[in-house]
């Protein structure tokens, strides 16, 4: 098969063959239709993220059909279609899993990092850690809802009870965020780069209320935020934003450096915390909320072995909502 492959932290991806090798236990073979491009992604190839499967094929959005199951499989036949998001295996045994927070599992499994990923022809599986796609969706639009969409509602759920939310990042997350916030009757302030007119533009057509550059402050102070970029420095940005009693969540794997800020702009009871990856229960409670929105997302697609280009675009902000690598037919 045909897949792009990471040499080494901070080269451009690889074209490469690689086997196709049939599912072991309890494991599914896919033919990958289509993969979303993650910032994680970005974090993974530029070495952010240490330690990675060598000569790894990242990609942990994917969407495909079942050719070959496993033994002991029995959730999927042969020809369903399924999609497999960043958590790609936990231990079932250490205490986080225990509690029911596989999220935060010591010995944990990530699609496109310790596992081979979607940027692929074909990729396998736990069966366990995929998941139906529903049938609303096209291949290509099913794919950012694997982490974009996943990772997105496990960190608007923490600020859903708010009545202004602010999204700092407007991307891929960030516009399924807005979705989800607008059908919930929520006030959405988007914060983008400085300049950044199409997601503006973008983030406008989606229902927010209000649209500009995240170092402007907004017409009204939020209670709710959350940073998709991974930009240390929005940090005490939108603290000042933020009313007392507000919630800033930091909906990143990684993030440069925290500038030190005067403590006013934390107190007042205001908490900011992370969210760490994501929970089965996460993607079967989204799967089903997505279509109800409905969530559309806006995506633009590439051909597989233009992933580097595709990658440098979504780098430098050239895309508006979420990137997806379709492989050879």
């Amino acid at each position: 098969m045909i897949a792009m492959a990471l040499d080494h932290a901070g080269a451009p991806l690889e074209c490469v063959t690689r086997a196709v090798r049939s599912p072991k236990r309890g494991h599914i073979l896919i033919r990958v239709t289509a993969c979303g491009i993650c910032r994680t992604d970005m974090h993974i190839i530029d070495g952010d993220l240490s330690d990675p499967k060598p000569h790894v094929i990242p990609g942990h959005e994917i969407v495909g059909r079942v050719v070959a199951v496993g033994p002991d499989v029995n959730a999927f036949g042969i020809g369903d279609r399924v999609g497999v998001p960043w958590l790609g295996a936990t231990c079932g045994l250490c205490r986080y899993c225990r509690k029911g927070q596989e999220n935060l599992c010591d010995h944990p499994g990530f699609t496109g990092y310790t596992i081979d990923g979607g940027y692929a022809e074909y990729a396998t599986a736990d069966a366990e850690y995929a998941f139906a796609i529903p049938p609303e969706y096209s291949d290509a639009e099913a794919a950012p809802l694997m982490c974009a969409g996943l990772i997105g509602y496990r960190a608007w759920a923490l600020v859903r009870d708010a009545r202004r939310v602010g999204i700092y990042g407007f991307g891929a997350a960030a516009h399924i965020v807005a979705q989800l916030a607008n059908s919930r009757g929520q006030e959405v302030f988007a914060f983008t780069r400085k300049g950044d007119e199409a997601a503006q533009k973008l983030a406008r057509n989606l229902g927010a209320v209000w649209a500009g550059a995240s170092e402007d402050m907004p017409p009204k102070l939020i209670d709710g935020a959350i940073i998709f970029a991974p930009v240390g420095p929005l940090v005490p940005l939108a603290l000042a934003a933020l009313e007392k009693g507000g919630t800033l969540v930091l909906g990143g794997i990684h993030m440069t450096e925290i500038p030190a800020m005067p403590y006013g702009l934390l107190w007042g009871e205001r908490v900011v915390r992370s969210v760490a990856n994501l929970t089965r229960r996460d993607a079967i409670e989204f799967l089903e909320i997505a279509p109800q929105v409905p969530i559309r997302p806006h995506v633009t697609t590439f051909d597989l072995k233009n992933a580097n280009m595709a990658i440098d675009r979504l780098r430098t902000g050239k895309i508006t909502g979420a990137a997806v690598l379709i492989p050879p037919i």
